[in-house]
């Protein structure tokens, strides 16, 4: 049922939703009147940033995938709602909240703890090249910062572990830059619990995110990035343990959702090093290089002994501190479609 009602949304047109009854249909966000293309493809026009924020509050970008669907849906069987002159971007951020809400208590989708990447077994990447479709809606500098900021892992990670009220707040709130009465409205709440969650999830989130703003790669990846990355790649390519390990910080963190393992040290990756890299390893690397939340990420292809072909195998998140790898979050390679990257390297004959 719920398919053949979204088929059948995102084909109406606003005469089909909004019948000539004597009531003015919704406008769009810049004021003008919902007219052609269709109530859908007005939507549409929001699935990215909605997906961001579903993101955001899920940690999944495979359930923020299916949220944004469940909030189209909602929109539509809700159409009749919708007030003539009210902003359907709000309207929409309301629903979709409310849905991720919804999602966060059915699924108990709420971390006991929260402070590393292991305790989020749901944790997934989200490709920067698709944050980079978000149209820029004119916030200053600074709030621009703090959006950047707040899609990064620490950040995602840490309010993984709020109850659902006080992390739809800052998600309103810190993500999207909104007022407290702006987020209230949305929530339909006041102004006062508003700040109330505020300073609540902000306490909890004290000593599970860098102190120092500066510790957040809230810019463009840095020269010193870029190539702390390129060296990451070049290691891992000649099979070079020595190499890869030299350019750890000696605290390195590393971990693997949605296993609940954590290495921490240097001493404590050896084991991993020799399971990709020693004489036993599991075959030859070709690594790409991309982005994922904010940071820089190394796309890995592997080719097992007797195979002929590269095949995808992970994605390594790095967080770099001057010019060495402070911390690795591995996930498999389920997303490398979304990063646009291939399943399988083209064979190059070597």
């Amino acid at each position: 049922m719920k398919e053949r009602e979204l088929r059948r949304y995102m084909g109406m047109t606003v005469t089909d939703v909004y019948p000539e009854t004597g009531t003015q249909p919704p406008t769009h966000p810049e004021g003008r009147p919902m007219e052609e293309p269709g109530f859908g493809q007005l939507l549409e026009r929001h699935r990215r940033e909605l997906h961001v924020h579903c993101y955001r509050m899920l940690g999944s970008y495979t359930d923020a995938e299916d949220l944004v669907q469940e909030t189209f849906l909602r929109a539509w069987r809700s159409r009749d709602s919708h007030q003539p002159g009210s902003n359907l971007r709000a309207w929409l951020y309301r629903i979709a909240t409310n849905a991720c809400t919804d999602v966060i208590r059915s699924r108990r989708r709420q971390a006991s703890a929260a402070g590393s990447p292991a305790e989020v077994a749901w944790l997934e990447p989200y490709p920067d090249v698709l944050l980079d479709q978000i149209p820029d809606r004119g916030a200053n500098p600074e709030t621009a910062a703090v959006a950047r900021e707040t899609i990064e892992l620490a950040f995602i990670t840490a309010i993984q572990s709020l109850p659902p009220r006080q992390r739809a707040v800052l998600a309103l709130n810190a993500g999207l830059g909104w007022t407290a009465a702006e987020t209230a409205a949305a929530l339909e709440t006041t102004p006062a619990a508003v700040n109330s969650a505020l300073q609540r999830a902000r306490a909890v989130l004290r000593d599970r995110l860098p102190q120092d703003r500066s510790d957040w790669t809230a810019t463009p990846l840095s020269a010193a990035e870029q190539d702390t990355l390129q060296r990451f790649i070049d290691a891992h390519e000649r099979g070079d343990a020595a190499a890869a390990t030299a350019m750890m910080c000696a605290d390195i963190i590393a971990t693997m959702p949605p296993s609940p393992a954590v290495y921490r040290g240097r001493e404590a990756m050896a084991p991993l090093m020799d399971i990709a890299f020693g004489p036993h390893g599991m075959g030859e690397w070709r690594l790409l290089p991309t982005a994922a939340n904010r940071l820089p990420a190394a796309a890995s292809y592997l080719r097992r002994p007797g195979d002929t072909r590269f095949r995808a195998f992970k994605l390594d998140v790095l967080r770099v501190r001057g010019d060495q790898v402070a911390e690795t979050t591995t996930f498999g390679s389920a997303l490398f479609g979304a990063f646009g990257l291939p399943e399988v390297l083209p064979d190059t004959g070597s």
